[in-house]
This record gives C-alpha cells, sequence and structure tokens, in this order.
C-alpha cells in the first residue's frame, strides 16, 4: 500500500528524479523499531547500532516518561522519523493541547486511543488544522495483548474484529484516516478505510518468533500481505542478542512481501 509522500523521508519530491527502489529500500521505510527502554541511553544505544538500516523509531510511554519531551527532538535532530506512541485518552480539551504538543515535537505519527469517544477524535483532528507539517494521527483500536476473553473482562460483548471495525468507523468520521490495529483485523480494515489510510501494525514476530504477551500477532511479510502500510517491531530487535542482524533478517522478510517499484 502506498505510504503518503509527506510521511515518507526518503520519497522523491517534485521536480526530482525517481530512481529505481529495490524491495530491501521499500522495506526500510516501513519497519519502525520500538525503542520500549527504561532510558534514553538504552535508547541511544540502539540507534546508534540500527541507524544505517533504519529510519522510523517508536517512542512509547516507557521511554517517554523516562526520558522526556528532549529525547524525541533529539532523534528528530539526527534525521530519525518519530512515531509518537502515546495513546492519549482524556477529555477532548486536554487532548487537543496534548496533539498539538506532540506535533512541536516533530512528531511525524502520533496515536490518540479510539475509545476517547467521537467528540475526543475530532478535537485531536481540529487541532492539527493550519499546522505546518503536521503529524498524521493513529485512532488506536483494539490492543494486540487482549483477545476475546480480555474484550469480554471490560465489557464489550463484541469480537475484537468487530469492535476495531465500530472504533474505525468512528475514527473515520472525526477525519482521522490512519489507524493501529493487530495483523487480523489489516485486510478488513484496509478495505473499510481505503487505499490512502495508514495503518500502523504492531503484534509483528519473524516466523518462527515467540508471541510474548501478545495475542494477535502475524509475520512481517503476512502482515504487509494483507495490506498494513508500517509494523512495529520491538522486542524481536532490542532483545535479541544483535539487533542489527535481527532488523536484517525482519527487512530481508518484508522484502520478500513487497514488489520492486521503479
Amino acid at each position: 500500500m502506498p505510504i503518503p509522500e509527506r510521511l515518507n523521508p526518503t520519497f522523491a519530491r517534485g521536480g526530482e528524479s525517481v530512481t529505481r527502489i529495490d524491495p530491501i529500500e521499500e522495506a526500510r521505510k516501513r519497519l519502525i523499531v520500538a525503542l520500549d527502554y527504561p532510558n534514553a541511553a538504552a535508547a541511544f544505544d540502539l540507534v546508534d547500532r540500527l541507524e544505517s538500516q533504519c529510519v522510523w523509531f517508536k517512542v512509547g510511554l516507557e521511554l517517554f516518561v523516562a526520558a522526556g519531551p528532549s529525547l524525541a527532538e533529539q532523534l528528530v535532530e539526527r534525521g530519525c522519523s518519530i512515531f509518537l506512541d502515546l495513546k492519549f485518552n482524556d477529555i477532548p480539551n486536554t487532548v487537543a493541547g496534548a496533539v498539538k504538543s506532540g506535533a512541536a515535537l516533530g512528531a511525524r505519527l502520533m496515536t490518540i486511543h479510539a475509545n476517547g469517544g467521537p467528540a475526543m477524535l475530532a478535537a485531536a483532528q481540529t487541532a492539527l488544522e493550519g499546522l505546518a507539517d503536521a503529524p498524521r494521527l493513529l485512532a488506536v483500536t483494539v490492543l494486540t495483548s487482549m483477545d476475546q476473553s480480555q474484550v469480554a473482562a471490560v465489557g464489550v460483548e463484541r469480537t475484537p474484529a468487530a469492535q476495531v471495525e465500530l472504533l474505525a468507523r468512528m475514527g473515520l468520521s472525526a477525519g482521522i484516516n490512519g489507524f493501529v490495529c493487530s495483523p487480523q483485523e489489516v485486510a478488513a480494515l484496509r478495505a473499510l478505510a481505503g487505499p490512502e489510510a495508514v495503518l500502523v501494525i504492531p503484534g509483528i514476530r519473524p516466523a518462527g518468533g515467540e508471541a510474548g504477551d501478545q495475542k494477535r500477532v502475524a509475520t512481517p511479510a503476512d502482515a504487509l500481505r494483507q495490506g498494513a502500510s508500517y509494523l512495529v517491531v520491538g522486542r524481536p530487535i532490542t532483545q535479541a542478542a544483535d539487533p542489527a542482524a535481527a532488523a536484517a533478517g525482519i527487512l530481508a522478510e518484508m522484502a520478500a512481501a513487497l514488489p520492486v517499484r521503479e
């Protein structure tokens, strides 16, 4: 699926010649490495190891709380593309302010939780109007750690797939056309949201990898073939004995599912 040009730092700009891009290069544009670490030093150590291979890095709650906004700003200054994954979920006015603050850090992708409801989603999207080079908002649907029993435990009688669809339709009605869902829902969500939607998919495990605490997972190749725009990978890279080799293996799996683009 195409990635919007403004989100892709390596797409050719107007007037430039477009060179042939091989599948590994295309895979690099679609892999987001999750910097799920308790401190900045560990995060920057991984970035140093992967910077020649990876463009995108995710800053989530653990690292953001430990290291603060300056870490995201430093990564942007290094030329990294940042996925700010804080899953804002509060009253509309508070989330709107948080979205503006996240945009000021230079994040290219940013999550809000669709559970916050239509008014919150609309306020978040409106907050970005008029901002230069605004990030793409992603509405988080159902966490990949939640299976049918976990969804039922919080009082939702629908299946995870049905809940994803309900929340995605809510996001689309609010003007949001970017979503986070598990690999199991990506094909249906691609059909619902259309080719221009940005679908960011966690719960990615390389072929033969362990699922850990994730319930709804898929291999990199399977997720891309189902319509994913980006894949988020954490522990298979961050906890590997050789993170660079692990990233290379995942990029190779992704490349096998991507066509050569001229």
